[in-house]
Formats: structure tokens, sequence, C-alpha cells
């Protein structure tokens, strides 16, 4: 399995407040994260079952918000 990274945009406040919860639990933040990706993961699968591994991006992506009749 592949390792990949992905960067984020965070504010600072709630990157003080992860820190603080991932030292609390013993962990990075980068593997807190890897913690709660993985709870919304299996959260998901739950409520609407397995993703598979051939995932089409067309059919993964949440729809655009639609913009209100101006």
């Amino acid at each position: 399995m592949a390792i990949k990274s992905v960067s984020i945009r965070i504010e600072e406040e709630m990157l003080d407040k992860l820190s603080y919860v991932a030292d609390y639990e013993g962990r990075s933040v980068n593997s807190h994260i890897l913690v709660l990706v993985r709870q919304s993961i299996r959260a998901f699968e739950e409520k609407n079952g397995p993703i598979e591994n051939d995932i089409r991006p067309d059919l993964n992506v949440k729809p655009t918000r639609r913009r209100p009749a101006e």
C-alpha cells in the first residue's frame, strides 16, 4: 500500500486544540488525524455499505452546491 501525503489548511486555534487532544491521547497530530479519518470511513461504511477499491471519482464526489437564482 502506497503512503500518500496530504496538505490541509487549518485555523491556528483549531490546530492548537487538535494538538492538545492528540497529545492527551498520546499521539502525534498526524497519527490522531489518521485515527479520525479511519473512524469517519468506518462510520460511512456502516451506514452506506463498504466502499469498493475501484472508486470512480465521478461517483464519489459530493455534488457542488447550487447557487441561488439571482
